[in-house]
């Protein structure tokens, strides 16, 4: 499987173009056993455009009408953690919730993409968790204060190309317990139509992303949890929970 990231390697981050086979990755010739690098974020994004309520199942949890049209809401980049780091449960927060996503990864600048162009302007798919404080969340009626706290955007564990993101095997594990499990062909707005949307609204550069909503099944996170984002073909964002309490 051939992959884009941003992995460190004997004390050097290497980034670019690599090939995934089992428990190995190719890079620039080089067979390296994947036990032997750290995956870091595979992007740094200038901004992570998330989506809410684009699961018809997730609508159904949390008793909401599917929307006419996305949901939109962003975190910033100082979010962003990659496979393997420790997700910080704040102080300020009583109940925080995994969220586990498909995130599309644009290739290059764009403005008002078309549904049909769409693909032209993605670089790829990874897997995501939408981390989020659900009581701040709902205490404060608007999401940023409960979406935006450090460690709250893992993203990773690298970017894979030749997908079709409307029909992936989604599933979110829990200490090694299935939470979620869903399929991308079950969202409200696919990844195209959500591109085309945003980028109505926002130019959008190299490295951004776009979260393109959870399932239904999201759940709290405690100190010591380890939670996993298994999607079809890319592969598993990995994760632990650390209370700082």
């Amino acid at each position: 499987m051939i992959a884009y990231g941003r992995f460190l390697f004997k004390g050097e981050i290497n980034e670019g173009y690599f090939d995934v086979q089992n428990e190995v990755i190719i890079f620039d010739g080089e067979r390296i056993p994947i036990k032997a690098v750290r995956f870091l974020p595979p992007v740094k994004p200038s901004k992570l455009i998330c989506v809410g309520v684009n699961y018809r199942d997730h609508a159904e949890e949390f008793g909401k009408d599917v929307p006419d049209e996305p949901i939109i809401f962003m975190k910033p980049d100082t979010a962003v953690i990659g496979d393997g780091d420790a997700i910080i449960l704040p102080n300020m927060s009583e109940r925080v919730d995994y969220e586990g996503e498909l995130a599309v990864v644009l290739a290059k600048k764009c403005k008002n993409v078309s549904y049909d162009d769409a693909k032209d302007y993605i670089l790829g798919y990874t897997c995501f968790n939408d981390v989020t404080a659900r009581d701040l969340q709902m205490k404060d009626g608007q999401w940023t204060r409960g979406k935006s706290f450090d460690t709250f955007a893992p993203l990773g564990p690298y970017v894979v190309s030749n997908l079709d993101p409307r029909n992936l095997e989604i599933k979110t594990y829990l200490n090694g317990r299935v939470v979620q499990a869903s399929n991308t062909s079950n969202m409200v707005f696919d990844a195209f139509r959500l591109l085309e949307f945003v980028s109505s609204i926002m130019t959008l550069k190299r490295g951004d992303v776009i979260a393109t909503g959870t399932p239904s099944g999201v759940g709290p996170l405690r100190d010591g949890d380890v939670v996993e984002v298994h999607i079809e073909g890319i592969g598993v964002l990995r994760n632990y929970a650390i209370n700082m309490k």
